[in-house]
């Protein structure tokens, strides 16, 4: 069965991980949303392709979900005793990955074709490709006015009241080479449970992936548990806009497009209600504690696809 899995995130990253231990590398693509990109110190920074691909690598840093193992901090710390701005935390491992993606990009290359070339570096055998070579960036519209994601999401905390979001550069976006002939070609599309607004919903607003996503089976996993987020700020997203946050509303969120939901077995009471819509529904545990718990869900996953 050929996949392709929409990601963004940590629990993105975590699920991209178990489909790729459990399925053969090469029926495996995971498009990843780059609304989260931004320059930093005069660097190209893709937090949400760095962690899926450090994540797939097994470089990535276990106790945080993000960032890498083993890291070291003696760039920032000396650039925090300088005065320079210290919020965004970028390890010496991590800033080599800045260094080289920058270096390239000014040299003319692509954002997929580095992405590319840092996966075989890191002997990653299925395909990471992010949504867009096109300039994208989320900005958060807050009760404080319009923030740039990172600054809302890390310098800020996510604390101000969120009202909407707006994916700056969108409208003239194009998909990244390969990626509508890896949805296209797939059995089916697996929406990570990453966040609805911030990682997949600007991946989908790329001209052209909706459409090409809308051909296929599509199933989503929910971030939320009991109407919390296990990892970011989701739960706390979708109060803040008037909506309660469920494995419903992100069935609500995605219903143009889902054949299926996957979602916790602590919320089986919502499957009537989930059906209601149209929608299959199949519930099972689907909290990632380990490697391990990536991969369960992973086969869980690919079973109920299997069956609808």
């Amino acid at each position: 069965m050929k996949i392709t899995a929409l990601a963004g995130g940590v629990g993105g990253a975590k699920f991209a991980q178990g489909l790729y231990r459990t399925i053969p590398k090469e029926d495996l693509t995971v498009i990843v949303n780059t609304g989260d990109d931004f320059e930093h110190f005069g660097l190209a920074v893709s937090p949400d392709v760095d962690t899926v691909c450090y994540t797939l690598a097994g470089l990535e840093n276990p106790e945080s979900g993000w960032g890498r193992a083993d890291e070291t901090w003696n760039a920032i710390s000396n650039v925090k005793v300088l005065g320079g701005p210290s919020w965004f935390q970028l390890g010496d491992r991590d800033l080599a990955t800045h260094l080289e993606r920058t270096r390239r990009l000014n040299l003319g290359y692509s954002l997929s074709e580095i992405t590319r070339d840092f996966c075989k570096a890191w002997r990653i055998d299925c395909r990471v490709i992010p949504m867009t070579d096109s300039r994208v960036r989320t900005t958060v519209l807050t009760d404080e006015g319009a923030l740039p994601f990172q600054e809302y999401f890390v310098r800020r905390h996510c604390e101000p009241r969120v009202t909407g979001f707006r994916f700056d550069g969108i409208h003239t976006a194009e998909p990244a080479p390969g990626v509508l002939e890896e949805i296209s070609s797939s059995d089916a599309i697996i929406l990570c449970p990453s966040n609805p607004w911030v990682s997949i919903d600007p991946i989908l607003s790329v001209p052209g992936i909706q459409p090409a996503v809308q051909n296929s089976r599509v199933v989503s996993i929910s971030p939320i548990i009991q109407g919390r987020a296990l990892k970011g700020p989701a739960a706390k997203m979708y109060k803040e806009l008037g909506i309660e946050p469920s494995a419903l509303a992100i069935a609500n969120h995605f219903r143009y497009i889902l054949t299926g939901i996957v979602f916790d077995s602590q919320d089986a009471h919502l499957k009537p209600h989930i059906e209601k819509l149209g929608i299959g529904t199949f519930t099972c545990n689907t909290i990632m504690e380990d490697s391990s718990g990536c991969a369960r869900l992973a086969r869980d996953v690919l079973h109920f696809i299997g069956s609808l």
